[in-house]
């Protein structure tokens, strides 16, 4: 980590600014995620809120006063079978990557999520990706499947992986 202390703490739709311009880059210059177009802050902020109002935590990572990453869980489906299943997801600023933040996202959400009670955990992860890929196995989570070429970004044709854990 850099000399800053790191906090990872619940999010706020107040935080919607700073999540948005961490999301954004990976919007209009990756693959990553199948998003077309910039989301302004006030509806990340709308998204923070509603993920906190079904129950699920929401995380971003602080350092030095400012956001450098966040991770969350959505509702996987909304049939109530699936009710203990959740997606996650994360991203993190360019200056944030590759020392370890994601994985202390991870295990914070994780931590919260099985006080919860959630059994499975999912994430969809564009492919090829293999950061991502590395992020996910290192938190436990194993290749689950592939849907090819769903996506179309960029012209581009993109598969996408499950990957799958149980807490």
């Amino acid at each position: 980590m850099s000399g800053r202390a790191l906090q990872i703490r619940a999010a706020t739709a107040a935080d919607g600014d700073s999540v948005a311009a961490i999301y954004d880059r990976y919007v209009l210059g990756t693959v990553v995620t199948f998003e077309e177009a910039a989301v302004p802050g006030r509806v990340m902020g709308e998204r923070i809120d509603a993920v906190l109002a079904a129950g699920l935590p929401w995380l971003v990572a602080v350092e030095g006063g400012r956001v450098t990453g966040y991770a969350y869980a959505s509702v996987w489906n909304a049939r109530s079978a699936y009710r203990h299943t959740v997606e996650c997801t994360a991203y993190l600023a360019p200056q944030a990557t590759g020392r370890g933040l994601g994985t202390q996202l991870y295990e914070e959400l994780f931590a919260r999520l099985r006080q919860l009670g959630v059994h499975a955990v999912i994430a969809v992860i564009t492919l090829p990706n293999p950061a991502s890929v590395a992020l996910h196995e290192r938190c436990g989570l194993r290749p689950a499947g592939v849907f090819h070429e769903v996506g179309l970004k960029f012209g581009a044709w993109i598969d996408v992986g499950y990957w799958q854990g149980t807490l």
